[in-house]
């Protein structure tokens, strides 16, 4: 066969499928292409929300431990001064306790301070009596030793005070 016909063929045949590809082929292909595209276009704007959406949830996460924080810290402050208030009113209430403990004490040692006395000076006036009995050698009658007891208790009180 010559040879230039059988380029002219393949050529005519070439062409006459490039033809047909662009024809039926091409369309499906660039469509199939675009469409391609905007799924990845569309998938790169979500990731690009996505990630905005993870920095705004990071921010919002980042202000509520901040707040946390910080009302704990306030809870603990307010926790510290309430303890300090109940020591200081438990410390107040020891000073009191005790004031008032003293002061009975005081009043139960006074109390016995004067029965001591009050026994002290009936047996010294006993004494006393029983002392001029034995010296007079007699004994005296009863409302002469009420007078004289407390003639004695009387004198006995007015040299302790």
């Amino acid at each position: 066969m010559l040879p230039n016909l059988t380029l002219v063929v393949q050529g005519i045949a070439f062409f006459a499928v490039v033809w047909l590809v662009m024809k039926f082929g091409w369309p499906h292909i660039i469509a199939a292409i675009e469409e391609r595209q905007q799924k990845i276009a569309e998938g790169l704007a979500a990731a690009d929300n996505s990630q905005k959406a993870l920095a705004q949830a990071q921010d919002r996460i980042n202000d509520e431990l901040k707040q946390a924080r910080a009302k704990a810290n306030e809870i603990i402050e307010q926790a510290h001064q309430r303890a300090n208030q109940i020591v200081d009113a438990a410390k107040t209430e020891a000073i009191a306790e005790g004031q008032r403990q003293k002061a009975l004490a005081q009043s139960e040692i006074d109390a016995a301070s004067n029965r001591a006395r009050e026994d002290l000076r009936k047996q010294v006036s006993v004494l006393a009596v029983t002392g001029a009995e034995k010296l007079l050698h007699r004994e005296i009658d009863a409302n002469a030793h009420k007078a004289l007891l407390d003639e004695l208790a009387a004198q006995l009180s007015s040299e302790a005070a």
